[in-house]
């Protein structure tokens, strides 16, 4: 079977996708490796609106939601009500039609939920629950009592806890932070007090520069492993911890669970990030030469979605975090997606438990390049994986943001400043597909210009197939783009500048974007031709098979057209998807693509 050729030529240059450091920037879809991407359909929340968009940009759905959404396995839309991810007491489920099938509202008043929240299915209970992240109330004399810094004012102090509600929205079991705290400042105080390098399992109370206060934690971020029955919640102060949800939960028995999860049962299983927090690592610091600065041994700043890689996905039972890099002290920042092995030691192997980071230890990291400016760093042995762009004025995300590993071995990537989306390979984490959100505090944009930090930002963005539950049984058509005009993005062909003899070979025949684009029943071709010669015009499917020849003679000088009507050569009906036509004359070729609908 004939392919068509994407590359060839004497000397190939690949351009760069990555273009976030220009001033204007093409939203919606903007490249797409129909062979490597993921193929699928990319849900996000911007603007109060939920989008389930195509590779190409094609919105296939929408939703009068849109904060936090994800899909549930059992077929629904779960997300926060109000539109803002910092503040958010009400969460419902909502069908493909948009209808409510579960609702659930936090009337507490002690209580103020935030940032994240997920639908499980708890196996001690044999049914689903919802468990969310919220800021708990206190006062100045619980800080006090628990051994604060009694030279601090304590107002409207706060620590974020984990309740987890049934579906009928009874309180069912909570773990909080408070109950899992740590000082070296009192001895007197006895129930907290400790050497803090001992309790790794719990929190300090007095961390350095930061005393309690409103929102002290501010985690924005957690994932329930249903195999270990575990939570993993992450902090903006650069730290994850894993929680022992199982042996802390007693069924049928909330009072007793809560009492349970407060107990040294519920202290940290595992931590990562920080190790100067619990005084096994050195904190970031300023050097003698005070214009250079080091992180010590912190890994994480202002990092967002942590979460478990899931069973039967590359690096499953790994931990993947979006880290935006904040607060790491690099002369030049920019965020990361790093995959984490909690079982590590400093010898490499996989113990099978959790191993304390610290005892794995740091290789030490020089820049792989001068000119990103960066200083040597301590980089954890147990993080396996990480990607980050070779320019570091492409990606950096300052606050939300997302990853997601694909099925083949793919992550997804979401940086919020800026609402870009991209999928990377695993191995040499090339870009198979790039996508900026459209919709902006001023409305749907074509072009975005520079702007302030998430003026279209979005806070997560994932990627699911037909398959999906969500999906199953419903009409998938593509509609318009957000922005309403046709995709026109590059492809692989389109990352190369052939030369020869170094001179770029120009095509001197004109091809023209078929209309209309898309199309259901026939389009039209249009080609200019500048003197009598043989001109030959190629259908291709997305995978370069040959799919029909639509002319192979000498074509008259000017402008020609040819109709196409979604025939193979055999004159059978071809599906849906993405084709391309190729002109070729002498030595000249030129392709577009055209999108066919039925």
């Amino acid at each position: 079977m004939k392919k068509l050729l994407l590359l060839s030529g004497l000397f190939i240059y690949a351009i760069s996708i990555f273009s976030q450091e220009s001033f204007m920037v093409k939203t919606e879809t903007r490249y797409w490796d129909a062979s490597n991407a993921y193929n699928g359909y990319t849900l996000f929340g911007t603007r109060g609106m939920s989008y389930l968009v195509d590779m190409e940009g094609h919105v296939v759905h929408t939703w009068n939601i849109g904060t936090n959404p994800r899909f549930t396995e059992g077929g629904g839309l779960l997300d926060a009500v109000g539109g803002n991810p910092s503040n958010q007491n009400s969460w419902k489920e909502v069908d493909w039609s948009g209808n409510t099938l579960w609702q659930y509202t936090e009337t507490r008043t002690a209580y103020h939920g935030h940032h994240d929240f997920a639908k499980i299915y708890n196996p001690k209970l044999g049914d689903s629950t919802f468990i969310y992240i919220a800021n708990k109330d206190l006062t100045s004399a619980q800080c006090l009592a628990a051994g604060c810094d009694a030279s601090q004012t304590y107002t409207t102090p706060q620590m974020d806890a984990i309740v987890e509600v049934d579906m009928q929205g009874n309180v069912i079991w909570e773990w909080c932070f408070f109950d899992h705290v740590v000082q070296d400042m009192y001895p007197s105080i006895t129930a907290t007090y400790g050497v803090i390098a001992n309790t790794p399992g719990k929190i300090d109370l007095n961390l350095r520069g930061n005393p309690v206060k409103s929102d002290w934690n501010h985690c924005n971020s957690l994932d329930y492993n249903q195999t270990l029955d575990m939570i993993v919640i992450n902090s903006v102060h650069g730290e994850f911890y894993v929680i022992d949800h199982g042996n802390t939960f007693l069924t049928a028995n909330p009072t007793g669970s809560i009492a349970l999860a407060a107990t040294s049962a519920g202290d940290f299983k595992y931590r990562f990030g920080d190790p100067a927090k619990y005084d096994k690592g050195d904190p970031p610091s300023v050097n003698d030469n005070w214009e250079k600065a080091t992180a010590g041994h912190k890994q994480l700043g202002g990092s967002h979605d942590i979460q478990w890689i899931k069973s039967g996905l590359p690096g499953a039972g790994n931990f993947l975090v979006f880290n935006n890099a904040q607060n790491l002290f690099e002369l030049s920042a920019q965020s990361y997606a790093i995959e984490i092995n909690p079982y590590l030691n400093s010898a490499g192997t996989n113990t099978g438990s959790f191993v304390d980071p610290p005892t794995a230890g740091y290789n030490i990291v020089n820049s792989p390049n001068s000119n990103l400016m960066k200083e040597r760093k301590n980089v954890s042995k147990q993080i396996v994986w990480k990607f980050s762009s070779k320019n570091n004025t492409s990606f950096f995300s300052t606050i939300g943001s997302s990853v997601q590993r694909l099925t083949n071995g793919n992550t997804l990537i979401c940086s919020m400043n800026d609402g870009h989306f991209f999928e990377v390979e695993p191995t040499d984490t090339s870009i198979v597909w790039e996508y900026i959100n459209p919709m902006t505090r001023d409305g749907v944009k074509r072009v975005k210009v520079d702007n302030y930090p998430t003026y279209n930002g979005v806070f997560r963005a994932y990627r699911y197939t037909s398959d999906h539950p969500a999906l199953v049984g419903h009409d998938l058509t593509p509609g318009n783009t957000m922005t309403g005009f046709t995709p026109d993005y590059f492809i692989p062909s389109d990352l190369t500048v052939i030369k020869g003899n170094d001179e770029i070979i120009k095509p001197e025949d004109l091809l023209n974007q078929n209309y209309p684009n898309p199309f259901t029943y026939s389009t039209t071709i249009e080609y200019d031709v500048n003197d009598s010669k043989n001109v030959n015009i190629e259908i291709f499917d997305f995978s370069g098979n040959h799919v029909k020849s639509l002319v192979n003679t000498n074509s008259n000088i000017g402008k020609n057209s040819v109709n196409w009507d979604g025939t193979d050569d055999g004159g059978k009906k071809v599906a849906s998807g993405m084709y391309f036509y190729v002109l070729k004359s002498d030595d000249q070729k030129e392709t577009k693509k055209m999108i066919l609908i039925k």
